[in-house]
């Protein structure tokens, strides 16, 4: 739905500081799409650069009301409040946005195109996207993958929010500088409102999940030389579902291990342990494989997230991963990707 045309305001209370404002913060980072402001009331009239490290000069205004001035035409919500949908508050401010005349990218679980107190405000040539949509005509999955010749590259994590999706994108950029026919296969709704082909995989029944992934990876896998499918959850995550549907829809031909340096348990569940990167090493190949059932899938190398190090440190922690694991590692947002996709190519 969105244009190179359209002029994006996006809304991200208390999320530029925080993991809440995954979404937004990845528009703000790959976006081509022009983005004229950011909705923070935390920090109104700060530098994004300095916030977020993104060399983007965007304003950040207090509300959805004082960002009508920069004339968008789009509000993306670009956080994830707990509980899938919007404080009361900032609702209302995207009824103020709607009533203003602007659409609306929404990748909440909760839908917003049919709700009663928004859908009667919208003009002809105004709409409101639902991004966590079931696709129509899943079936089960079937390993299908296997025919394919394309390499196929799956990002796994030790931990959910990570950098998976980043690193798939960072590849996907490299793959294309090389001249290779690379596709981005997003699978949530962040590399979806980027306006990638994909499935938002937890909006679809687990039943399903494998088959989804499988039906977008055969629809470009005979038209590229390599997909770079976006990985979700973490096989290590006691809350995770989706890692398992991953493995089996794209059948890979490499893994991408990501970790975020110095993470030694699940965010979420300090209780939980991640394990030592070679047993996560193990885990994934053993399961990809699944004691011969599929072509093996080897982890060809690391992508650590260094985000909370200074340069000198997080060097350090690249070299000790690489001593560690015995793999190709690098942060390939601070640095760049091409030491994974001279791994994955060799």
């Amino acid at each position: 739905m969105l244009t190179a045309n359209d002029r994006v305001a996006i809304l991200l209370h208390e999320g530029l500081q925080s993991s809440k404002g995954k979404t937004g913060i990845s528009l703000l980072r790959y976006s081509d799409i022009p983005i004229v402001a950011v909705v923070d009331r935390e920090s109104i009239g700060r530098s994004l650069k300095e916030l977020t490290g993104i060399d983007r000069d965007v304003p950040i205004v207090a509300s959805v009301v004082d960002a009508l001035p920069y004339q968008p035409t789009v509000l993306s919500i670009g956080i994830a409040p707990s509980g899938g949908a919007l404080p009361e508050a900032w609702r209302q401010e995207v009824k103020q946005g709607v009533a203003a005349g602007l659409s609306v990218v929404n990748g909440l679980h909760t839908p917003m195109a049919i709700a009663p107190d928004l859908a009667p405000l919208l003009k002809p040539g105004q709409w409101i996207w639902d991004v966590r949509q079931e696709p129509n005509g899943l079936t089960v999955g079937s390993a299908k993958a296997r025919s394919l010749s394309c390499l196929r590259v799956l990002t796994v994590g030790t931990d959910m929010s990570v950098g998976k999706m980043s690193t798939s994108l960072e590849l996907n950029r490299a793959a294309r500088e090389r001249g290779l026919r690379s596709q981005f296969i997003a699978t949530g709704q962040t590399g979806l409102m980027l306006g990638h082909d994909g499935i938002p995989l937890d909006a679809v029944r687990v039943d399903f999940a494998a088959g989804a992934v499988e039906q977008v990876v055969m629809r470009h896998g005979d038209n590229h030389d390599i997909l770079f499918v976006e990985g979700q959850g973490a096989l290590m995550n006691p809350a995770s579902t989706a890692t398992l549907p991953l493995l089996r829809g794209t059948q890979p031909t490499h893994l991408i291990l990501v970790h975020r340096a110095g993470q030694t348990s699940i965010y979420n569940c300090p209780d939980v342990p991640i394990p030592p990167l070679s047993k996560v090493i193990q885990v994934y190949e053993t399961v990809a494989e699944a004691g011969g059932s599929f072509a093996p899938a080897k982890v060809a190398a690391i992508a650590l997230n260094t985000f909370s190090l200074s340069d000198t440190e997080a060097q350090a922690a690249i070299e000790r991963v690489q001593l560690e694991t015995g793999l190709p590692c690098t942060d390939p947002i601070r640095f760049d990707a091409e030491p994974l996709l001279d791994a994955i190519l060799m």
